[in-house]
């Protein structure tokens, strides 16, 4: 092998071990993304189940925006997690801001671990008024 044939082999060599360094390097650097999805709800009564997503852990939020109903002002908002047996329910946040014109309820609930969840409104209440709401994001 010429020197000319060696040097342009070891350059090879070093930019072919740059390039997968630096893949490396950009797999492990990839911070952790938050995930949310958006919807509405139309005319949902007592104990409507939202459609589930998969959490990998952390906080969770979530925000109606534009609620409409007769009569009580208020939507009741229960985040669940979908399990094998009866699902655990944690705190019930009670939505009223979002009543006001164009205005934003937002329910917060800390890290219950990875799995399945979703949310129910009014749980077990005796609200009979359905509820719509025109913008819902839930943020996980």
């Amino acid at each position: 092998m010429t020197g000319s044939t060696m040097t342009r082999a070891g350059k090879r060599a070093m930019i072919i071990s740059t390039a997968a360094a630096a893949a490396a390097v950009g797999v492990l650097a990839v911070p952790a993304q938050a995930s949310s999805w958006s919807s509405y709800i139309s005319s949902a009564g007592n104990d409507f189940e939202s459609r589930r997503w998969t959490d990998d852990g952390g906080s969770t939020t979530i925000k109606f925006t534009s609620c409409h109903r007769d009569g009580t002002q208020a939507v009741g908002v229960m985040l669940r997690k979908d399990t094998f047996g009866p699902d655990p329910m944690y705190s019930n946040a009670n939505f009223t801001n979002c009543f006001n014109s164009g205005a934003t309820s937002t329910g917060n609930w800390d890290d219950h671990g990875s799995g399945d969840y979703y949310f129910v409104i009014d749980y077990g209440s005796n609200v009979y008024a359905p509820v719509s709401v025109d913008s819902l994001t839930v943020y996980y």
